[in-house]
């Protein structure tokens, strides 16, 4: 039986790459702040734990090949391409429907303790957001065979890493969630609650357009 191990002479160098990933700001990091601003400090906790949830689905997906079959029929990846754009682009109009109300941000009472009826929606929100990503898939499929040797169990090895990658992500997220916290009073104010949802819907909309018509790699 060969020899492997879970922290090879390539660990580090995951390490260091997948940080910088998680500190590039893209939907993940939009929609922890959204989720935070509109339920709280919990709810943003909820929705960061959620969304890294989906990399163990990648990291199967991955190990098992099905990446490779999504990424030689280009049906399949442009049904999950229009899928994951489509559900950008409601989360979207759901926050800019809450802009047009003009509606203050929940952040206070939900960082006391009160309960949250939207954090069941935050987990959903952020898991299914991070799954039905297929620029998630493609680097998954491209890059954690780069840190796989040949005698490794590829799913053992595939799910360590992402299992790495869920801590790495998830503090650097709940620290934008804590950060956002801290603002609560400000955010409580109906003018800059209509701002944020505006901003972050408006952009949460352009990602999803930017994606629908984007090229497959």
């Amino acid at each position: 039986m060969a020899e492997w191990s879970l922290i090879d002479g390539h660990f580090w160098s995951f390490v260091v790459a997948i940080t910088l990933l998680s500190l590039t700001p893209g939907v993940d990091t939009l929609l922890v702040i959204r989720n935070t601003a509109r339920g709280g400090v919990r709810d943003g906790i909820a929705t960061s734990v959620a969304i890294c949830c989906g990399l163990f689905v990648h990291a199967t997906v991955s190990a098992l090949g099905i990446s490779l079959i999504l990424l030689q029929s280009a049906v399949a990846f442009n049904v999950l391409k229009l899928a994951g754009a489509a559900y950008l682009i409601w989360l979207g109009v759901q926050s800019l429907r809450v802009a047009r109300r003009g509606r203050a941000l929940a952040v206070d009472g939900a960082m006391h303790g009160a309960a949250s009826p939207s954090r069941l929606q935050a987990v959903k929100e952020g898991f299914v957001s991070n799954v039905l990503n297929p620029k998630t898939i493609v680097f998954y499929m491209a890059f954690l065979p780069q840190f796989i040797a040949p005698g490794d169990p590829a799913l053992v090895k595939s799910l360590w890493l992402a299992g790495v990658h869920f801590v790495i992500a998830n503090i650097w997220q709940i620290s934008v969630v804590l950060m956002v916290g801290r603002a609560n009073r400000w955010l409580a104010s109906a003018r800059v609650g209509r701002a944020l949802n505006g901003l972050t819907g408006s952009v949460l909309v352009a990602f999803g357009i930017k994606l629908a018509f984007e090229q497959r790699p």
